[in-house]
């Protein structure tokens, strides 16, 4: 099979982006993934002939001179994706204390918009809108074209997005609506930093877009190009050591025993689990494995999926987020004890545009609330665990009906999944949807570089950096920044 250039672990977003990056400079690249389907969260399966998506359901900045968008360009696969643009008047929509509040695309419409709700509010939305061009700043296609991937935003990273809205206004239900989303970051109260909030709100902000066909035509555009210039991609490739000889890595060992070398590594599965994977050496140090495992990881997801009969609900071309509690925020695991307090409702278009072909229904879990079935695989759960499914499917439907989404008769058949689904079709630890989670108190300790002391070995994905597509794809030039240089890639992207 010869030596590769790079070889990376794990089809998520991040590998192969690295993989596309890598591929398009001439490396010789080869993707390695356990599963049957590529692209982690980015995959989408059928069910009855429909498409569910795994974990996007819609991605920001999409739109013309936009940050995802120059990205999506550079890597040669804008002009392929099937996506439709949400409502620009409302793109998301917060339901809160018996209230509906739409989130508008664009600085001026979003302002405009929630001074209709809040109309003493103006001065400080204009300066919460502000802030978000700040954040977004530090990234920006003119630092890009500078040779600048992004810029420090420690500020921001030493912020909580509870403390930072309390200096922008003292109005606590407008501090509420516009959290309203923070399931899009894996948001916790008095832990998330204004960092995350900022890119992510402003990317949707900018613009939101729908996948038309799913969320796996971005991963089957980048196998398309990462083949087209010579690279491997290759599933039910369990890797399971990582070979370090002296100060690097060597090759890797599937668990059939084949043996795949090559010059460098990426890992895009979790540190925790790499670091579990790789030979003990003198240059890992055991304070940094100790540092890695110490690390919370962020709450999962319980996805519910409905089906609909043909024709029987219109489609809505926006999200919802629904508030249950007095509070937007998830409460986190000590206070959520099973409640059903907050979920995101999105919708996908049937083939004549108007009718709704699928629902989803994402609330936070935490992989605690499955400790029954802990140590048991995808199929083989047993009844009770169908049984756990099947309840709170019908405990979330009975929450929606009672806030006005009756589904009654229109459902042709329900699916579920749950944080333990996660971890085992996109190896994520403790099934958490979105990486370890960042806390503002100490977040230099929540830093995980692409760098490693072995000299070959980097990492990669959504545990460096900003999960979702814009954190991601960061993260992943980042990774091959060290390989390619800093400035030369930023350039090389900015000018696409």
């Amino acid at each position: 099979m010869g030596r590769y250039d790079v070889v990376i672990v794990g089809s998520g977003l991040g590998g192969l982006e690295c993989a596309t990056i890598l591929s398009k400079e001439g490396y010789n690249v080869c993707v390695l993934e356990k599963n049957e389907l590529f692209g982690g969260c980015f995959q989408t399966y059928k069910r009855k002939d429909r498409l569910l998506d795994t974990g996007i359901h819609y991605i920001g900045s999409l739109d013309d001179g936009q940050l995802m968008n120059q990205y999506f360009r550079y890597f040669g696969i804008m002009d392929k994706l099937k996506i439709q643009r949400l409502d620009t008047e409302g793109f998301d929509q917060i339901w809160f204390q018996g209230r509906k509040y739409d989130f508008s695309m664009g600085y001026d419409n979003f302002i405009e918009r929630m001074a209709i709700y809040f109309p003493g509010e103006h001065k400080a939305l204009i300066d919460y809108i502000t802030m978000l061009k700040q954040v977004a700043s530090l990234i920006s296609i003119d630092n890009l074209k500078k040779g600048i991937i992004a810029q420090s935003g420690m500020a921001f990273f030493l912020k909580s997005v509870t403390d930072q809205l309390s200096e922008i206004t003292g109005n606590k239900l407008l501090q509420n609506v516009l959290t309203g989303s923070s399931l899009l970051y894996g948001g916790l109260e008095n832990t998330s930093n204004f960092y995350y909030h900022g890119m992510v709100n402003n990317s949707y902000i900018e613009s939101a877009y729908r996948f038309v066909d799913g969320s796996m035509q971005v991963t089957n555009e980048l196998i398309n190009v990462i083949r087209k210039n010579g690279g491997t991609v290759r599933k039910r490739c369990e890797v399971n050591r990582f070979v370090v000889e002296d100060d690097e890595v060597t090759a890797v060992y599937l668990s059939n025993g084949e043996r795949v070398e090559g010059k460098n590594f990426i890992s895009n599965i979790h540190p925790r689990q790499t670091l579990e994977l790789l030979d003990k050496n003198q240059y890992i140090k055991k304070a940094y494995v100790s540092r890695i495992n110490s690390l919370s990881n962020s709450y999962g997801v319980f996805t519910l999926y409905l089906l609909m009969k043909n024709g029987t609900t219109p489609y809505v071309n926006k999200n919802y987020y629904i508030h249950a509690g007095e509070s937007i925020w998830f409460q986190g695991a000590d206070k959520h004890s099973g409640n059903i307090d907050t979920c995101m409702v999105s919708f996908k278009p049937g083939d004549d545009k108007k009718s709704t072909d699928v629902i989803t229904v994402m609330l936070p879990m935490y992989i605690d609330d499955l400790s029954p079935w802990i140590d048991t695989t995808a199929g083989k759960r047993g009844t009770d665990y169908e049984e756990f499914k099947q309840k709170y499917a019908q405990r979330i439907l009975n929450h929606l009906k009672d806030r006005g989404l009756d589904y009654t008769g229109t459902i042709e058949h329900m699916y579920t999944t749950t944080p333990l689904s996660y971890r085992d079709y996109t190896g994520t630890a403790d099934g958490s949807a979105y990486g370890i989670v960042k806390d503002f108190h100490n977040p230099q300790v929540c830093f995980v570089s692409p760098r490693t002391r072995l000299k070959n070995f980097y990492f990669t994905g959504q545990n460096m950096n900003v999960h979702g597509a814009l954190g991601v794809t960061l993260t992943s030039m980042l990774t091959c920044a060290e390989l390619l240089g800093h400035e030369y890639l930023a350039k090389k992207v900015g000018n696409a």
